[in-house]
């Protein structure tokens, strides 16, 4: 089968965020603005989602979605096919995505003014939703060397802090594309078995590793640490599906899981959004084919936009992105100053992007860019960055 990801899809004014919200998400108010900020793909989501979505709408009687026996059977099925991960579907909590799956773990399992601890940069949704549940985010800055990133544990260790709680660990990691080893998860989990702390793996991006890497999932390679680990999974990420709102915490202990289904239900979210689990369960079950063939799509746009950049702005250097479609920039080496950098990309390129910062520590010199869209855009922001940068 084929997909056609060279499609241009008209998006404005649809109430999407991306390209509808790009003056509010990253202050690029021109009506040409190309965004390439938050994390969304511009390609048709797989056929068997159009499908199922489309026999719901002829059947026209959209009432409360019943059991979810057999979104949970597709999850794990899925992951079984993809990772060789077999967790029992009992051990799935539906969620309404992986950032709410965060916010109700830090309910059941922490305090306010408890610390979250974090190798930045990370997620910058990790800061929000920890800030926002009144906890403390302690990040962990971490080392570079050889372009690419790599957790600083023996800092965390000296500099541990007093309360404590919860790791939220991003992996494959975003911004920096990494696809952590077999090895780097274990030293995390130990340590999280060594200082009782809880890891909850974030693994969203999990299914979009490039060739010569594999996402291998956090409770297969520390098993020791199962009885403290909830692993954060969507298929939202994976099938350009983010307004679905679905996502799942899985975990093997039943106290822990007792606790997180409990704040489930105080929250009131036992409730499922009904097209949401009617699409993540068809993408699931019949979004292979389209999966293999949009993986070398985003692999020859991600070296196109790095060697692009490259040319476009002398001293700018893309990390090497082992996995997701977010493009992670060091601008470090242009001798320009940030405020001068952003200028040309966000007024004179007029393009939407992800400023570094936000992501927290280690961050500063960064820009993050979605690249997860036809070719025809890659081009077209490639031009303006060359132009902007010309002088």
């Amino acid at each position: 089968m084929k997909f056609d990801f060279d499609r241009v899809i008209d998006r404005r004014n649809t109430h999407s965020a991306k390209w509808d919200r790009a003056g509010m998400g990253c202050g690029v108010h021109a009506p040409d603005a190309i965004p390439m900020w938050v994390a969304d793909m511009d390609f048709a989501a797989p056929p068997a989602v159009r499908q199922a979505l489309l026999a719901e709408v002829e059947r026209s009687t959209h009432g409360y979605y019943a059991s979810n026996e057999s979104w949970r059977t597709a999850q794990c099925a899925w992951l079984k096919r993809r990772h060789g991960w077999e967790p029992d579907p009992a051990w799935l909590s539906t969620t309404p995505g992986v950032v709410s799956a965060l916010g109700l773990i830090l309910q059941a399992f922490t305090e306010p003014g408890d610390d979250v601890i974090v190798f930045s940069p990370a997620y910058h949704a990790f800061r929000l939703i920890i800030e926002a549940n009144d906890r403390r985010i302690h990040n962990v800055p971490m080392l570079t060397g050889q372009g690419r990133h790599h957790m600083d544990l023996d800092r965390l260790r000296s500099e541990f802090p007093e309360r404590g709680r919860v790791v939220f660990f991003c992996s494959p990691h975003n911004p920096g594309g990494r696809v952590w080893s077999a090895e780097e998860i274990r030293a995390v989990a130990d340590l999280c078995i060594e200082r009782d702390l809880i890891l909850v793996s974030d693994e969203i991006h999990c299914d979009l590793v490039y060739p010569g890497h594999r996402h291998v999932p956090t409770a297969m390679v520390a098993p020791d640490a199962t009885d403290r680990l909830i692993t954060c999974v969507a298929a939202t990420k994976t099938f350009n599906l983010a307004g679905a709102h679905v996502g799942a915490a899985i975990c093997s202990n039943p106290e822990l899981k007792k606790k997180l289904d409990a704040r489930v239900m105080a929250a009131g979210l036992a409730s499922y959004n009904l097209f949401g689990m009617i699409a993540t369960e068809a993408a699931l079950s019949g979004g292979d084919a389209w999966l293999h063939a949009l993986l070398p799509y985003l692999q020859t746009n991600r070296d196109h936009f790095d060697d692009g950049i490259a040319r476009a702005i002398p001293g700018a250097r893309a990390m090497s992105l082992e996995a997701t479609y977010l493009a992670w920039v060091d601008f470090s080496g242009t001798g320009l100053a940030a405020a001068d950098y952003m200028e040309r990309i966000t007024e004179r390129a007029r393009i939407g992007v992800s400023p570094g910062p936000q992501f927290g520590p280690g961050g500063e010199h960064f820009i993050r860019f979605n690249f997860a869209t036809p070719r025809y855009w890659i081009d077209q922001a490639l031009e303006r960055l060359a132009d902007a940068f010309a002088k």
